[in-house]
């Protein structure tokens, strides 16, 4: 499914709201995301949500990807990410492999990532993580 600039825009909207509810007392790196279901029905937004014991920690993205599957998608087609600096947040590697998990091969999954004063960046799945693990 592609993703027009209008469907991006929505969605940075939201990750930017969502984006306030993080619980980050630890780091203070707020981050939101917002996930479009492979069914483009429906956006599923997250928000990180840190833990003293660091690696239980939860990045917003992972968040909205599993809200979207819990909620009966199997695919996403886009990802936007708000992290509030003065550059665009990147995805962690853990995030990136759980995209790579539910992006369809045949069909990019677009990236968007925005600073604290809305520019943002725009790459595919492939981009960041070109040799990516997958069932075969």
């Amino acid at each position: 499914m592609a993703v027009d600039k209008a469907m991006l825009l929505a969605m940075m909207a939201a990750a930017k709201d969502v984006r306030e509810r993080a619980y980050a007392p630890y780091s203070g790196f707020k981050v939101g995301a917002a996930v479009l279901g492979g069914s483009g029905k429906k956006v599923y937004l997250g928000c990180n949500v840190e833990n003293a014991s660091y690696g239980l920690s939860l990045c917003a993205e992972r968040v909205a990807i599993s809200r979207a599957i819990s909620e009966g998608e199997k695919t996403i087609s886009a990802v936007v990410i708000v992290g509030g600096e003065k550059a665009p947040a990147r995805p962690c590697g853990a995030c990136l492999q759980v995209m790579a998990e539910f992006a369809p091969r045949d069909e990019p999954l677009v990236i968007a990532t925005v600073a604290e004063d809305m520019s943002y960046d725009v790459h595919t799945l492939d981009e960041y993580l070109p040799m990516r693990f997958e069932l075969e």
